[in-house]
């Protein structure tokens, strides 16, 4: 960390900061500062804050001030962040996106916000063990270890209400109690972190920004069921994550924090990485312990539960990245701490990947009971564009759309297990009147169908002919009977699937049927798309008090589908249209329209 005299520098490395430039913007930082001899100050590395809509982000903090976070600092800003913050002590106003000392037009991101999973996000490198050990990092695994027993343990844990995050929600400390309630001498700890629904982040994020926070969770976790092995099993395609937990387990072995023997007492714990190939089916349990086991990752049926016969038939936990970061903080402020956030059934706190037709997409973490409608348009910011609020898609894949009608739905377990969706592991996909609610449903669908192992005959071939009936629908090629069609096959493939995939995967279309009926009738019976949105069911037209002819959408069409000479006004030929969009974004405004 920075001494007293220096200028601290924090560049946002995450995937999203570096997705937006932010290593560029590091290594011109590091490029420039070198060449100017600037020996007062300390550039590091930071994650994620969640604030990935106004990345690239940079944090300054001068000698005796209070930090400022700088959004989109890119690399053509560096002379002037040395310039006039670093040397002159000056504040940019204009780029500033988060100031402990001053208002900024970012502090609704955060008000509602209360953050335990994400409390170091953003603020330490999570590349550098010290970091973490500064803001009271393994403290609570020094705690658990000298000061309380396993039941102790799980115990606090139970008394927190946490529930599992990755989407079943089931209590976290009773989980842990099955698993050391289990005979046999050998058990195993997993972490799960496998996140693979569209528009879901949080898991990568935690990763990325405070690898130590889930190390220190699994090693608690392994304490309170008696494991001695934890794996994390992270998805090939998170390189940034894998890497960056590699270097924790590295440091972590060092300092003694894992390995045998921690803080002198009788208890080991390491842990290994083991990468799956992003096969979605393997977050659930016994597909990824057959998968991490050296074999296809396809689910068996439970019981016996991987509690009493997992990993190599040994009593096995499996817990979420989420889950395992709540630990140490549940430890070292006491179970009744965090059970004081949220609700009745729905203790602390809940990350969700805020994305979709919204002002402020990101990463937030708010306390049980809030509601959809504070999240999306006081967290969030509305909708882009001026644009209505028309749903949110909730839980991935397995999850279900809730229409703007019930956006004052707690965002609780129950209550949005109440509206057909569920909480999952945490996405919040946000719609805006645009969205054609028919192919949101099949494009869920055709993800769930491909990523389904084959192994159920129901989950294998029903969502195959879902699948292909709500294609025909948003082709224009709907038939009288396709919604009773669907809903009936929903319900079969619910009911006989054998894993949470397909018991699942009908969610997104029932509750599209649920609460957008209208829309699919629209598209059997009237041949049109509401929304404007399926490209078989619209027509572009050009409007002729607004065409002067500047010939602007005749030179970008691929297919000269616009008709007409210069100067005068055009068409469209239908019959050639490909309804690209190309004529409508490149024309002047209102000159060319959808029907």
């Amino acid at each position: 960390m920075a001494t007293a005299e220096k200028t601290k520098i924090l560049v946002g490395l995450g995937a999203c900061g570096i997705a937006a430039g932010a290593q560029r913007t590091m290594d011109s930082l590091k490029q420039r500062i070198d060449e100017l001899r600037m020996d007062n100050v300390e550039l590091g590395v930071s994650g994620c804050m969640g604030m990935c809509y106004r990345e690239p982000l940079v944090e300054v903090t001068l000698p005796g001030k209070h930090s400022v976070v700088y959004s989109g600092l890119t690399e053509e800003r560096v002379d002037r962040l040395l310039d006039e913050v670093v040397s002159k002590g000056q504040i940019i106003e204009d780029w500033v996106a988060k100031a402990d000392d001053m208002a900024g037009s970012e502090d609704a991101f955060f008000e509602k916000q209360h953050r335990i999973v994400l409390r170091n996000c953003g603020k330490i490198n999570p590349e550098n063990i010290d970091d973490y050990l500064e803001v009271g990092g393994y403290t609570a695994l020094k705690k658990a270890l000298e000061q309380m027993n396993p039941e102790q343990v799980r115990d606090e844990v139970t008394k927190s209400g946490l529930r599992g995050r990755g989407g079943a929600g089931f209590p976290t400390g009773i989980k842990w109690g099955f698993c050391a309630g289990a005979p046999g001498d050998v058990k195993y700890m997993i972490c799960n972190a496998d996140e693979g629904d569209p528009g879901a982040f949080m898991d990568r994020s935690v990763l990325e920004s405070d690898p130590h926070a889930v190390l220190e969770g699994m090693a608690i976790a392994g304490y309170a069921i008696g494991a001695k092995q934890g794996f994390i099993y992270c998805r090939a395609e998170y390189p940034i994550a894998i890497r960056r937990l590699g270097i924790a387990i590295e440091q972590a072995m060092e300092r003694g924090f894992l390995g045998d023997g921690i803080f002198g007492t009788d208890f080991s714990f390491k842990i290994k990485i083991k990468e799956g190939a992003g096969a979605f089916v393997c977050g659930e349990e016994t597909a990824l312990m057959a998968s991490i086991e050296g074999r296809r990752g396809m689910p068996r049926l439970r019981p016996p539960f991987p509690a009493i016969e997992g990993l190599w038939k040994k009593p096995t936990n499996i817990n979420n990245v989420e889950t395992l970061a709540n630990i140490s903080w549940i430890i070292n402020k006491g179970g009744d701490a965090f059970a004081a956030l949220g609700t009745e059934k729905s203790k602390g706190t809940k990350v969700f990947a805020l994305a979709g037709k919204i002002n402020r997409g990101g990463l937030v973490e708010v306390p049980m009971g809030v509601t959809i409608r504070e999240v999306v348009e006081h967290i969030g910011g509305g909708i882009k564009d001026g644009k209505r609020f028309k749903a949110v898609q909730m839980g991935g894949p397995s999850g279900g759309c809730i229409p703007e009608e019930l956006a004052d739905t707690s965002i609780d377990y129950d209550s949005l297990n109440r509206t057909g969706a569920i909480m999952g592991s945490g996405g919040m996909v946000v719609l805006d009147e645009s969205t054609c609610m028919v192919d949101t449903a099949r494009f869920f669908l055709n993800f769930t169908q491909e990523e389904s192992c084959g192994k159920c005959t129901f989950c294998r071939v029903g969502t195959k002919r879902m699948l292909q009936i709500l294609e025909r629908i948003t082709e224009g090629k709907g038939r009288e009977g396709d919604i009773e069609l669907l809903e009936e096959l929903a319900a079969t493939v619910k009911k006989a699937s054998l894993c949470g995939l397909g018991q699942t995967a009908p969610n997104p279309v029932l509750t599209t049927i649920r609460y957008f009926r209208d829309e699919y009738e629209a598209h059997i019976k009237e041949r049109k798309c509401p929304a404007k949105s399926c490209r078989a069911l619209i027509t572009y037209k050009i409007n002729p008090d607004i065409c002067d002819g500047c010939h602007v959408c005749h030179r970008v069409c691929p297919v000269d589908a616009v008709q007409g000479d210069k100067k005068e006004v055009h068409s469209i030929n239908p019959d050639l249209c490909t309804r690209c969009g190309l004529c409508k974004e490149r024309c002047k405004p209102g000159a060319i329209f959808i029907e």
